[in-house]
This record gives structure tokens, sequence and C-alpha cells, in this order.
């Protein structure tokens, strides 16, 4: 039977609602034991008589482990995919469990300690605030003073804002734009339902407001060797880091082989196409491909750029392009992410040149 302690609601979904469980491939199975008595939450029994693991309890399979798997010698375990995981941690509902338990946890969990870290946190002004449609705020943050200034960051980056009020955990969001010489940096906020720090950001900051600000982290930054092709994958505002990047690159060197892939669910959801414009007018070695989930397509698109209703995966695999020798710059929702390293592989790009964006968006 079930056992309750471990078929409890994981932050806040009820446990019998998530389809995650591993499943024995029979004929693979060589009756080792390994995983029946590895796993302490009994989610398996042992068949004496065959000689074979059995999935008795799946419900007890805590979310997200597969340490069963990886322990079997024959690889006789299946579970479903992680983006079943991802997406799950992708709703605002359980973010804000998880926050709600890390506040309320604080003295059990709190580690001690000091860890030096190499950022900081400064204050800076909101110089601009631009809303571009319902769902995306670009902000331009300016240093307050010179001890602000966040000049030595790398395009890439993230910054993360302190929030003023809710007691809420600090979100972290990416600097959109190359080093500038006044310091100012530009992120671009994707209003997500529910969500805390992107209402607050949206309904309650204005221009001239300080915001407290901790940075830069994440090694999410070009790392290529000069004259590599590169290839770009953005999943909805997770193109704020992407677009850094280019930035830089082209900035080093103008005329770089470049393919961009960009993913939103609407048209409305392309707040830079002008920008786009600009990079292929000036780089006839760029080519991007915008993929709209929903809706209709952008119109009159310059030479160098096209449209397809097709999501971002969908479009990598359309292309059918040879992508061998190329470095690949992922960044978007997790659940996102292991689809398009699949995607990008199968057309040549060895994994070692494969970078994912590490704090996600």
């Amino acid at each position: 039977m079930p056992n309750p302690q471990f078929t409890k609601p994981w932050h806040g979904v009820p446990r019998e609602e998530i389809l995650w469980n591993p499943t024995v491939v029979e004929e693979a199975c060589i009756g080792c034991g390994t995983c029946v008595t590895g796993c302490s939450r009994l989610v398996y029994r042992y068949d004496y008589e065959h000689k074979k693991a059995v999935v008795a309890d799946p419900l007890n399979c805590m979310v997200g482990c597969t340490t069963c798997a990886n322990t079997c010698p024959t690889n006789a375990i299946r579970f479903p995919s992680l983006s079943t995981v991802f997406a799950l941690e992708g709703l605002a509902g359980v973010r804000h469990v998880i926050e709600d338990d890390l506040i309320e946890r604080h003295d059990q969990l709190a580690w001690h300690d000091v860890i030096p870290h190499p950022d900081k946190v400064v204050s800076l002004q909101v110089l601009k605030y631009e809303k571009r449609g319902e769902d995306i705020l670009l902000l331009t943050l300016s240093p307050l003073g010179a001890s602000d200034c966040l000049c030595q960051f790398i395009p890439g980056q993230y910054l993360e804002i302190i929030p003023s009020e809710g007691g809420w955990l600090p979100r972290a969001y990416s600097i959109a734009n190359a080093p500038k010489e006044d310091g100012s940096i530009e992120l671009q906020i994707h209003r997500v339902k529910e969500g805390r720090i992107s209402e607050w950001l949206f309904e309650r900051v204005h221009i001239g407001d300080v915001l407290r600000c901790r940075g830069p982290k994440g090694q999410f930054t070009l790392r290529s060797a000069a004259g590599t092709p590169l290839l770009f994958v953005a999943g909805g505002t997770g193109f704020a880091p992407i677009k850094a990047m280019i930035e830089q690159q082209l900035t080093h060197a103008p005329q770089s082989l470049i393919s961009l892939f960009w993913g939103v669910s609407g048209s409305e959801d392309l707040y830079e196409l002008s920008l786009l414009g600009e990079w292929v007018k000036h780089n006839p070695n760029m080519h991007i491909t915008l993929a709209v989930s929903h809706g209709d397509l952008p119109q009159d698109l310059p030479n160098g750029i096209k449209a397809q209703n097709i999501n971002i995966v969908k479009a990598i695999y359309e292309i059918q392009n040879d992508f061998s020798g190329f470095d690949a710059y992922i960044a978007g929702a997790p659940s996102m992410n292991p689809l398009v390293i699949d995607a990008l592989s199968h057309y040549g790009v060895k994994t070692e040149a494969i970078h994912v964006d590490s704090f996600g968006i």
C-alpha cells in the first residue's frame, strides 16, 4: 500500500496528479535486486520466483528521483521525461509554495557560515519603464552612486532584484545588454500569471524608484574561440541573455556566422523585431528563425529573418541544417531545454559545445 508519508502533495500539487514513477523493462531485468533494496521508499517489491523487480507502490516514488535507474546495471528502469517535473516547477503556485516553505523554515534551513561571493548589493534607479504589450516590461536601471556600478558584468549574467515588500525571496533576471559606459543595464521582465515579483514590478514600480539588487550572478557567458560559428536558442524572455551575448559578439566580430532561433507564444511577444532587423541588415552572415506557437506571424520581415507557426523545437528540426562545428547557447524554460539539446545534438552540435542558461528565466 502507498505510504501516506511519501504520497503527500509535492509543493502543493497532489501526488496522484503527477506522472512520475519507474517502469521495469522485464526482459532487460536480471533480478539483481539493486533497485528493490536500494529504494528506501519501498516503491519496489521482489518476485522471488521469477527473480524480477516489480513496481508495487509507484506513488511512493519521490518526484524527480532517478537513483534506481542510475544504478541499474542493465538499464532496465525507465522514467518519464524530466520535462514533466520542469513543467511543474514553472507553475507560479509551485514556486510560491517552495518560497513560503523556505521563509517559514528559515531557522531550520539557514546556512550560517559565511561564503564569500564576488557579487555585491547595489542600489539602482529606474531610468526607463516601458511596457511592450500586456506581458513584457523593459526596465533600464542606472547606478544611484559610483559604488553601485555593475560595469564589470559579463553579458549573459544575471541580477537579483530584492523586493521591498511582501517578504519574498529575491528573483534573478538576465541583464539584456552589453556593458554600457554609464553603467546602466536593461532587464526584460515577463509578467508571470500570479507571479509575485513580476506583478510587483508591473504594478508598483515606477520611473525614479530605487531598487536594491545583487549581482552580477551566473556563468552563462560566451566562452567560444574566435571564429567559431555560433547558434543561439531563446525561449520567451530567455532572449535577454542571448541578446546581450549577440551584441557582445557583433561588437568584436561584426561579420560572425550566427544562427538564432527565438520561440514565443504569440507575435506580440517579439518585442525586439526592429533590433533583429538591424542585426541582419549589418551582418549578412546572421540567420534568424522566429517560432510563433499561436496567432498571426509578423509581416514584411527583412531578408535573413523567417517566421513559422510552430514551436521552437520543431523549428530546429524543420530547418534541417548541419550545425556541426557550432557552439550553442540556450536560454529558456527548463521544460524546453532538454528537447532543444536533443534537436541540436541530432544536427551535429557536440554535447560539450552546448551551453545552457544556469539560472532559468
